[in-house]
């Protein structure tokens, strides 16, 4: 006899991708950022490291929620750090979602939302996509309208496309909130800051954000939301005493003082993702259109599944993902590679391994 919850028993859990330990990998599986984070994120470690590591670290992380704040234009009160941003979905889901009440999600994308929905034991509305990673809808769903939380990652995950503010606006739930999950906001075309909170959808809204991506912290889990102060401050009463670490804090305020060091790295990965969605075009793999620092491609003469095993044999990992129910009928099913954007040198690895592969 089991003592877990049968919900537990249930779910088989959030899946990561893989983290090889040894050394000799080129791995653009799981969309951290190929360049190390700001010099002066090394020098505020250090710092707190020689400080009062014996004392508990600053509850409400004041330090960083005034520099965020300042960055997106809002007042301090209007941020929560978190110990990444999935934490503060879990805050989400705790705070706003019963068990027995509803959250929607587009699918497929970050399948996280579905897997805190099961251990909350919510029901789950997945909006399906059409091929092109759009809705076939122009008002908003009703399974939208009936859900307390509506998880959108945007750009989205594995797809990388971006939706724009009139979508957003059919994916608000009429009696809830839209969590407006922007981990990869700052590699699209035009980075929201907050200006969607200002805006009528934006009272009931949470932006998600996270240091793993752009700002190259995936090794320290640090996130923060951003939201109207009466939510984060219902927020807060959910969250971990002392959620964020002193050595976290220090590495994460560092970070985001330091924009030049981020933009520039951020350059970098969208010059080299032109360049990788351009080679793979000449493949003959069909690439969607992105705006994160990953593209998601498929082709049509070669199965993803067995190139990704090839890859793999050549110390390359890229994500393969294959998205059960994605049609009316059961047995259909979305397949296809998910690559994160290296350094040059990494793509140019690439590449001559999918030529050898594929042509």
């Amino acid at each position: 006899m089991s003592l877990f919850r049968p919900v537990i028993d249930a779910m088989q859990g959030y899946i990561p991708g893989e983290q090889p330990t040894e050394a000799g990998w080129v791995k653009l599986n799981t969309n951290e950022n190929p360049y190390s984070p700001s010099p002066e994120v090394k020098k505020a470690i250090v710092a707190a490291s020689d400080g009062r590591l014996n004392i508990y670290p600053d509850p409400l992380v004041k330090a960083f929620r005034e520099s965020a704040a300042e960055l997106f234009g809002v007042d301090a009160d209007w941020v929560l750090p978190a110990n990444g941003s999935d934490e503060n979905l879990t805050i989400l889901m705790r705070s706003f979602v019963d068990a027995g009440e509803q959250i929607a999600y587009p699918y497929p994308s970050y399948v996280l939302y579905e897997t805190l929905a099961e251990i909350q034991g919510a029901k789950v509305a997945r909006l399906p996509l059409t091929p092109d990673w759009h809705f076939d809808w122009k008002t908003t769903d009703p399974r939208v309208a009936a859900s307390k939380l509506a998880f959108v990652p945007n750009p989205n995950s594995p797809s990388g496309n971006r939706w724009g503010d009139e979508e957003l606006q059919w994916l608000t739930p009429e009696k809830g909130l839209l969590v407006l999950d922007e981990a990869y906001g700052d590699f699209a075309d035009k980075p929201h800051k907050a200006e969607l909170l200002q805006s009528e959808i934006g009272k009931r809204m949470v932006i998600t954000r996270t240091l793993s991506k752009s700002y190259s912290l995936a090794g320290i889990r640090f996130g923060f939301a951003i939201a109207h102060p009466d939510i984060i401050a219902g927020m807060r009463k959910v969250k971990d005493s002392y959620n964020c670490d002193s050595i976290a804090i220090a590495a994460a305020t560092a970070a985001i003082q330091d924009q030049t060091w981020m933009l520039t790295n951020r350059e970098k990965i969208v010059t080299t993702r032109t360049c990788l969605t351009e080679a793979l075009s000449e493949m003959g793999f069909v690439v969607t259109p992105t705006q994160a620092n990953f593209v998601w491609c498929t082709h049509p003469d070669h199965a993803e599944g067995k190139i990704y095993e090839e890859l793999k044999s050549r110390k390359i990992l890229v994500r393969y993902m294959k998205f059960p129910y994605c049609g009316p009928e059961e047995n259909e099913h979305r397949e296809g590679l998910r690559i994160s954007i290296g350094t040059e040198g990494e793509i140019d690895m690439l590449l001559k391994s999918l030529k050898e592969l594929v042509e």
